[in-house]
């Protein structure tokens, strides 16, 4: 014979609070689904918009042929990494066959007379290279993961909350029928509890 629970597809033993932490476990997982389905979408959204603007600054960078006119030297740093860097005076001719001349950081070794990529930008004067592929695409990567990770957290910080809601009510509901079976079980009485009480 088929042997069927009080309630269609539940466990007699399964409390509400049981049901309730398996939802918020459920949903838990469904929004750190839908978090990942979100960074996705916002790095696709970071390549496409970084591409395009590289590509806007690439239209305004030309590399040339810098050729060093004094030696180089060691500058101190700046930035995050305070690292020197060499520097050295070159000149260089601009898309309109203009002469500059400035200096720019330049490889360690180099000395009068040689020659050194530059980039420079509509106006002839240095300028940093556009980014590359590896650069947008790490861009995009960050701000994907960095998505996911806020909506990650912030699912995973609502579902504890809950979670420890329901455990202090599950806890102050076992502490109520505790007092009521103890003094029986114990054969403590209770305050106010006669010896013929029961």
């Amino acid at each position: 014979m088929h042997h069927r629970t009080p309630r269609a597809g539940g466990n007699p033993l399964c409390r509400e609070a049981d049901r309730t932490r398996a939802r918020l476990r459920v949903g838990l997982v469904v929004a750190c689904l839908l978090a990942a389905i979100c960074g996705i979408g916002v790095g696709r959204s970071a390549w496409t918009d970084s591409r395009r603007a590289a590509e806007e600054v690439a239209s305004h960078r030309h590399s040339v042929q810098a050729v060093a006119v004094g030696e180089s030297a060691h500058r101190a740093g700046t930035g995050l990494t305070g690292r020197p860097v060499s520097v050295a005076p070159v000149t260089w001719r601009d898309t309109a066959h203009r002469v500059h001349t400035a200096s720019v950081p330049v490889p360690a070794a180099t000395r009068h007379g040689d020659t050194v990529p530059l980039w420079i930008d509509d106006g002839g004067n240095p300028a940093a290279a556009p980014p590359g592929a590896a650069e947008t695409a790490l861009d995009a990567i960050g701000r994907g993961a960095g998505a996911s990770a806020v909506g990650m957290l912030a699912a995973g910080a609502f579902v504890g909350a809950r979670l420890r809601g329901v455990d202090r009510r599950c806890a102050r509901a076992w502490e109520r029928e505790w007092e009521s079976v103890e003094p029986r079980w114990s054969g403590r009485l209770r305050p106010g509890q006669g010896t013929g009480d029961d």
